[in-house]
């Protein structure tokens, strides 16, 4: 399966083993780690960190999408994100990733040399967003989720989660494409906590080789999430080892992107199953 936009190939089709996207959030008020990056320079000496560890992706976002979390303003969210993109040119070679649902932040980060957009409203939130993402050939990441961060956990109803969440991304991948924007460049998130019980989280992690189906690449996000608290009560600082061991998991069953804050534990992982295993990934 291919991921790529305009400034290269994000994964391959020959590529065997996943790509580790490591997050960075310069956020006062994440789940895990708010306010642990803030200052400027700490959160470049982060970058920097997470790609000597192994990092292939690094997701960089200025706003909480924790459950409950509210929406910060667009120069907040600039203010956040900008100078830590213009801080890291020329600082590190790993393909960067803006976490944003604001086509203005969007525009500027790609401006700065970001590749992709992780949207977690799938271009919803924004009229403007598909026609950023489609301008510059940026990769794009379609996550689904109800509602907003603030709204999401206040309706958990699904006939079937599977079937929903799989319907809704099936039909985002065609409004995408019919946007401008080529299936190559599309990765999708069935988005684990994002208006999900812990039950539904683990029924999504359990059928990801369905997601796989539609012919974009799938990204897992099960980092030090509630459901791997919920599964080992555990507080989130303390969740790496139930986070690399759900993600390595999501990964066998189909998941081609992991999205995780210990890049360094996560890479050890996918070294040593490629190593033992050969990554024969059912499909």
């Amino acid at each position: 399966m291919l991921w790529r936009c305009e400034r290269g190939v994000l994964l391959g089709p020959g590529d065997p083993a996943p790509k580790v996207m490591g997050v960075l959030n310069r956020t006062p008020d994440s789940f895990s780690d708010g306010g642990e990056r803030m200052d400027l320079a700490s959160a470049v000496a982060a970058a920097v960190q997470m790609e000597l560890e192994g990092a292939d992706i690094l997701d960089i976002g200025g706003e909480s999408t924790r459950p409950g979390s509210l929406s910060v303003s667009l120069d907040e969210e600039l203010a956040r994100t900008i100078p830590l993109l213009e801080a890291l040119a020329g600082k590190i070679q790993t393909p960067v990733s803006i976490d944003t649902s604001k086509a203005v932040v969007a525009r500027r980060a790609l401006e700065l040399g970001a590749a992709v957009v992780n949207d977690v409203t799938a271009l919803r939130g924004d009229p403007a967003m598909a026609q950023v993402v489609a301008g510059s050939g940026a990769g794009v990441v379609l996550m689904h989720m109800r509602g907003t961060p603030a709204t999401m956990q206040d309706d958990l109803h699904y006939d079937d989660v599977v079937a929903e969440v799989y319907d809704f991304l099936a039909e985002r991948i065609v409004w995408a494409i019919d946007q401008g924007i080529r299936r190559e460049r599309i990765a999708i998130d069935p988005g684990i906590g994002f208006a999900k019980s812990h039950a539904q989280s683990i029924e999504l992690l359990r059928n990801v080789g369905r997601f796989a189906s539609l012919g974009c690449v799938v990204v897992i996000g099960i980092s030090r999430k509630g459901v791997v608290g919920k599964l080992t009560g555990r507080k989130a600082g303390e969740r790496v080892t139930g986070s690399v061991v759900g993600s390595l998991a999501a990964a066998v069953h189909g998941a081609r992107v992991l999205r995780v804050h210990d890049v360094g534990p996560m890479r050890d992982a996918v070294r040593v199953w490629s190593e033992l295993h050969g990554w024969e990934i059912e499909r």
